[in-house]
């Protein structure tokens, strides 16, 4: 069973960066696609970026050029990049494993961002 573990949220001003990590366990990650959804207190929860098994990436229009999304298969961890963080990209951030053969999501624990001088 694939679990993932998620690390890198935190504190960060106004124009910072923070890179948050997905590391999974098991042998299945070639076989999935990857991504990040957050939600913000009150809002509902949005798909930021994934990434597929091909390396395919795709963006949510308000992070585009901001957020860089990746992945390496042999460390098994998905990557998302975040620059020029503004205040409204303030949320919990959780990634996902969705395996191709099987249809199954496997949910990460969650981090915080916290984007505010």
């Amino acid at each position: 069973q694939v679990q993932l573990a998620e690390s890198g949220g935190g504190l960060v001003q106004p124009g910072g960066s923070r890179r948050l990590s997905c590391a999974a366990s098991g042998s299945i990650f070639s076989d999935s696609n990857m991504g990040w959804y957050r939600q913000a207190p009150g809002k509902e929860r949005e798909l930021v970026a994934r990434i597929t098994q091909g390396g395919t990436t795709n963006y949510a229009e308000s992070v585009k050029g901001r957020f860089t999304i990746s992945r390496n298969n042999v460390g098994k961890t998905a990557y998302l990049q975040m620059n020029s963080l503004k205040p409204e990209d303030t949320a919990v951030y959780s990634c996902y494993l969705y395996r191709i053969s099987t249809g199954t999501v496997t949910w990460g624990q969650g981090t915080q961002v916290t984007v505010s001088s």
